[in-house]
């Protein structure tokens, strides 16, 4: 009779066992059908959310393949009980996998994406990552009890468990660190946007749309104006007071064509490379104090210091562009860099580009137009490094007509612009490309300008936002400083506020 009610209790327990395997099994099969099913009927979005994934960003592509082909595979192994061992198995290892991909994410990640779409996509991260370690614990506990009824297990129970958990976490991690690696170097032209990484302040009507940005200094920036070249417009950085400065020439007889004037700290120049001459004085009291003699001619310049300054000019007997520096403190004044700009069809056109200093960084930048390379040189013109732009137009696509009887050469088709204008804040370079990444619907291009930041000491790609246009109107110029970013789109001019998350990467030196 005792021997009965012990067989019983054993069923019973054993029974007890089976409905508990059976019920997480099933919870299983109900969680991964559920997600695999919601990620291939909306397949696209799912590989776009995967591409923005600061851990999956490079194996987006296969990654959004394998994972719903995984989860159904690990399905149908929970339902058919000759493989639910294997299956629990597997069903622990791939949640160990998608909790260690959350909590990385939220503790070693640069940004934090959008979420993860189906049900899911109401929970914040947080609680996605409790929701996961439930489902582990709940995987742990099925393989333990499946292996006290049936003694299957690919090992026992006691290695088995630390060993997937412990395995499963390192391939994340080293996905995670292979595709920071690559997005940052050899990025396949996959953009990140994180979530709001600059937000609307505030606009202002300039009733013109002749501005430009000259400079800034502590809480103003200034803009210069094409049509009245000797008058700056100071604005307060949360765009509260302006106020009109005009520029007196204190008998610096100059005949101007092209005067751009320039604010970098305390001090502010006025430079027209036709002429040429090159004027400085101090913001304090908006005097002209000095004139930098013997100045070279030159198409485009930056102060890179006091008495410093980088350009850009054309020399020998075709006019190719050349990079140089300027010291009037210095025997020789000038010096040139031929090995900076590097010719691919005419030296001219095909090198075209923005210079670009910072005052503090003490280094000249040059981007391209039309094609993805930039150059950082020191302020003595010795080549620094050389990077990249995150897109794949590497040879200057550009078509050249040469006029013989004028003498001339000219574009003999639109070019395909590459990088339309950038700006320079301490060690970040801020571009705003024209090329649509991977992933990137149409739609956002038609709505807003795309600025991908980039650190030029790294040469790394950090990540990209969205300048959104008004009234379909197109984004002339844009300036950032340690705190803001400003946009000029026709009359208008726009504040932004800088979040933490750009702040934090910017370095003085």
């Amino acid at each position: 009779m005792y021997k009965k009610q012990t067989d019983k209790g054993m069923e019973s327990k054993g029974s007890l066992k089976s409905v508990m395997v059976e019920i997480i099994s099933y919870l299983y099969v109900l969680l991964f059908v559920y997600a695999a099913v919601s990620k291939i009927l909306d397949f696209e979005n799912f590989q776009v959310q995967l591409g923005q994934s600061p851990l999956l960003s490079a194996f987006a592509v296969g990654v959004a393949w394998l994972v719903p082909g995984i989860e159904l595979l690990i399905a149908i192994a929970l339902i058919i009980p000759k493989f639910r061992s294997i299956g629990l198995l597997a069903a622990l290892s791939l949640m160990t996998m998608f909790t260690a991909y959350i909590f990385i994410m939220l503790h070693f990640s640069s940004f934090v994406p959008c979420s993860c779409g189906g049900i899911l996509e109401k929970m914040s991260w947080n609680v996605h990552l409790a929701f996961n370690v439930v489902f582990v614990i709940l995987a742990v506990v099925a393989i333990v009890l499946d292996y006290k009824k049936t003694g299957r297990a690919i090992f026992f129970p006691v290695r088995s468990i630390p060993i997937t958990l412990i395995a499963s976490t390192v391939i994340v991690i080293f996905l995670f660190l292979s595709s920071e690696d690559i997005m940052q170097h050899e990025n396949p032209f996959i953009r990140r946007y994180p979530q709001h990484p600059v937000t609307f302040r505030k606009s202002i009507d300039l009733k013109f749309n002749s501005y430009y940005f000259a400079g800034s200094s502590d809480d103003k920036i200034y803009l210069g104006n094409f049509t009245d070249p000797l008058h700056l417009l100071e604005v307060d950085t949360i765009l509260q007071h302006r106020k009109q400065i005009k520029m007196n020439l204190n008998g610096y007889n100059k005949h101007y064509k092209m005067v751009k004037m320039v604010v970098k700290g305390d001090w502010f120049y006025l430079m027209d490379g036709s002429a040429p001459f090159i004027l400085k004085g101090s913001i304090k009291d908006w005097k002209i104090t000095k004139e930098f003699k013997d100045c070279p001619y030159f198409s485009i310049a930056q102060p890179l210091d006091h008495d410093l300054i980088a350009f850009r000019a054309n020399r020998g007997r075709k006019a190719i562009h050349i990079l140089g520096v300027f010291n009037s403190n210095s025997i020789p004044k000038v010096t040139y860099n031929h090995k900076l700009l590097q010719q691919q069809i005419d030296g001219v056109f095909d090198t075209d580009g923005i210079l670009l200093s910072d005052e503090k960084q003490k280094k000249m930048v040059y981007l391209y137009y039309y094609r993805n390379e930039f150059i950082v040189a020191d302020k003595k013109a010795n080549l620094l490094s050389r990077g990249k732009t995150i897109d794949t137009i590497s040879k200057a696509q550009i078509k050249i007509a040469f006029l013989k009887d004028r003498g001339e050469r000219k574009m003999s088709a639109p070019p395909l612009i590459v990088n339309e204008s950038a700006v320079m804040c301490q060690n970040l370079l801020f571009v705003q490309s024209k090329i649509p990444g991977r992933f990137e619907p149409e739609k956002l291009w038609k709505q807003a300008e795309i600025i991908d930041v980039y650190d030029i000491n790294r040469k790394a790609y950090l990540m990209s936002f969205a300048i959104y246009k008004n009234r379909d109107k197109k984004l002339q110029y844009f300036y950032v400083t340690p705190t803001h970013l400003y946009a000029l789109i026709s009359n208008e001019l726009f504040a932004y506020d800088l979040k933490q998350i750009i702040k934090k990467e910017m370095k003085d030196r």
